[in-house]
């Protein structure tokens, strides 16, 4: 099933939060942030309408009753989720068509306080594998700019998350230990996330990103709090890294609204998401730019 989002479905998740205001279906205002030379940036010339896509895959039988994750299960998942973002009609072809031989491939997992789950990275390492990448070119890059600067390709896998610091934790934030300073980014410093992707190190290497949606967490993050996650059995996967983030922005905010019975905005906002749109290229924040194709398993979507 594909979807496209509107304004108005937004933002009946997120009344009482910072108003979408600028152009379209924008998420967050920067102005209500106190931050005006963005929200000034977002008043120029309107832009040409842009198009994105993101895939969710979900299987009841991913996680086990005690949160145990079905690798075979997984494995399937993964296949589809870059199938359907690839076109490619087998997982081989689809791997091909993001990844050569000749990469040197960067996994980029979250890798501590809730992390990717590593069943999620090994899936994909063995995927890589099976498409033909050397195990030698194959490398976790989740360090400091230098292990980006030796890859070629990078494939982001950050697990779906809320963050004290960043309002959500998830693909922008996963580059965060490129920076070398991580402090620079957290509160409303988190609007600018979107400069890390656009250094030197890391800019246009990035084939694939696949958010760990398996039992995510809506608040208190990174410190996993019982009381806010949940199994959602899902994999969300694009390549564009700003339209991947708005979608887990909504499942989070969809769980949030969910324990509460009413919106229940996250602090600090995420002013890096509307950030990586508009000031820095990255992709589209726009819910209705997004066309988003659900595969599998339909109870507790929260699109």
């Amino acid at each position: 099933m594909t979807h496209h989002f509107t304004r108005r479905d937004f933002m009946r998740q997120t009344a009482g939060t910072a108003a979408a205001a600028v152009g379209g279906s924008l998420l967050w205002d920067p102005a209500s942030a106190g931050l005006a030379p963005l929200a000034a940036a977002m008043t120029q010339a309107p832009r040409h309408a842009r198009a994105a896509a993101v895939t969710v895959v979900r299987d009841r039988a991913a996680l086990s009753a005690s949160h145990e994750v079905d690798r075979t299960v997984l494995g399937r998942m993964l296949a589809d989720a870059v199938m359907h973002v690839t076109g490619a009609r087998t997982p081989r072809a689809a791997w091909q068509a993001l990844i050569k031989p000749v990469d040197v491939v960067g996994l980029v997992p979250t890798s501590h306080l809730n992390p990717t789950h590593p069943e999620v990275v090994d899936a994909v390492r063995q995927a890589l594998l099976d498409a033909g990448v050397p195990a030698a070119r194959i490398t976790n890059a989740n360090g400091g700019p230098e292990q980006a600067r030796a890859c070629t390709a990078l494939v982001a896998l950050p697990a779906l998350k809320a963050h004290w610091l960043t309002g959500i934790g998830t693909v922008l934030k996963n580059y965060i230990l490129f920076s070398g300073a991580p402090s620079r980014y957290h509160d409303e410093n988190n609007v600018k996330l979107g400069e890390i992707w656009n250094l030197p190190e890391v800019k246009g290497k990035t084939r694939l990103v696949l958010v760990d949606a398996l039992r995510p967490l809506c608040d208190k993050g990174p410190q996993p709090d019982p009381r806010y996650l949940w199994d959602y059995n899902g994999l969300i996967a694009g390549t564009d890294p700003v339209a991947v983030e708005a979608i887990a922005l909504k499942i989070i905010l969809g769980k949030r609204q969910q324990l509460r019975g009413e919106p229940w905005p996250l602090s600090p906002p995420p002013l890096c998401l509307v950030a990586a749109d508009e000031r820095y290229g990255l992709g589209t924040s726009r819910l209705s730019e997004i066309a988003v194709t659900t595969l599998g398993w339909s109870e507790g979507l929260l699109l």
